[in-house]
């Protein structure tokens, strides 16, 4: 299981969250997305290695940026 978390810039509210979740939950082979507007944390859990690049452009492609921490 690999848990990688992000700091994203740009989120505001629960539809900034929404957005994100959808864009993320495409990846194949994600479990689980927890996204929070308020720290501006996302944290990404699948069963194997998730790739950096794929997460980064999910939240790119939701009109966000992020950053691996």
């Amino acid at each position: 299981m690999a848990v990688n978390e992000y700091q994203v810039t740009g989120m505001t509210c629960g539809h900034c969250e929404m957005s994100i979740r959808e864009e993320v939950g495409e990846i194949a082979g994600v479990d689980d997305i927890q996204v929070s507007a308020q720290t501006g944390k996302l944290v990404v859990t699948a069963s194997s290695d998730i790739d950096d690049a794929q997460v980064l452009a999910a939240v790119e492609e939701a009109g966000y940026s992020a950053v691996r921490i």
